[in-house]
């Protein structure tokens, strides 16, 4: 078993290491992302890109959730339990109800294809946001001239509200909603913006202005801290300042908070799921 080392001397005041244990929850896949839990199901999904599936894991154990998943890569629930899937190889973001009923959500802007959505996020009143690089072979086939981050409003419009030349990657929203964290792969930095009343982004600054490795997702504690996937998981207060990191094994592409109480840190990386029990405490939409 293996242990991360997380320092958090502003959390911890007289502490200076905090010890947690990194459990390995499920190995041997190809290429794990967009872990997402389930407060009111009490499961885990997660997907395996390459191998076209999204899987479950509850009480009982793993099971397959969805085959054929069009390379779903970030997930998402909104407040109805309705999944949000972010399928690369289809090139679309589609929702799926609680029935199992799969619709498609947005696969085209301004009568071009998405590049191949790639992470996603759900405020508390509805807005939607998700990411669009473009990575490996999708570059070559993209038909959009810029990676975007797109909103989609409780009516269904879609909005590029991020026009980018580099490629946005993974993004979280603050606890009180106000705050959309987005990292971006080419720059290795987080960047943080005001969310306006009409979706819209403001306020662009530098959260992190570089990352130790190609930043991915990233996700936020009920204080505000925001946990960023890189070469290992880094950990920043609301203002950004450092507070330590988590070591684990393989690099990390994404993680979220779960379990009854949402004190469990799931990070999918690469090959492997991992578990870590911390003293944090995740927020839950649903």
């Amino acid at each position: 078993m293996r242990r991360a080392l997380l320092l958090l001397p502003l959390l911890c005041q007289a502490q200076d290491l905090t010890t947690y244990k990194v459990e390995t929850v499920t190995a041997s896949h190809k290429f794990l992302e967009g872990p997402v839990w389930s407060a009111h199901d009490g499961v885990l999904l997660f997907s395996d890109i390459p191998s076209n599936l999204i899987h479950r894991i509850d009480a009982k154990g793993m099971t397959v959730f969805r085959q054929d998943s069009g390379g779903a890569n970030g997930n998402a629930f909104d407040d109805k339990g309705r999944l949000y899937s972010c399928e690369g190889h289809n090139r679309r973001v589609t929702r799926t109800d609680k029935k199992g009923d799969i619709q498609v959500l947005v696969d085209q802007f301004e009568g071009k294809k998405l590049n191949s959505p790639n992470d996603i996020a759900i405020t508390k009143n509805d807005h939607i946001y998700f990411t669009d690089p473009a990575f490996g072979t999708a570059v070559d086939t993209r038909e959009l001239p810029f990676y975007g981050v797109f909103h989609v409003s409780s009516k269904g419009t879609v909005t590029a509200v991020l026009r980018l030349q580099t490629r946005p990657n993974g993004l979280a929203i603050s606890p009180d909603g106000n705050t959309l964290y987005l990292t971006n792969s080419d720059e290795r930095n987080v960047r943080a913006y005001d969310i306006a009343k009409d979706g819209s982004l403001q306020n662009e600054r530098v959260f992190v202005a570089h990352t130790e490795g190609v930043p991915d997702g990233l996700k936020v504690d009920d204080k505000g801290n925001v946990y960023v996937a890189a070469a290992d998981i880094y950990v920043f207060t609301p203002k950004g300042e450092k507070l330590g990191m988590i070591d684990v094994a393989e690099k990390p592409s994404n993680l979220a908070f779960g379990d009854g109480d949402l004190k469990s840190l799931y990070v999918t990386a690469r090959s492997i799921l991992y578990r870590i029990r911390i003293d944090a405490k995740g927020v839950a939409l649903y």
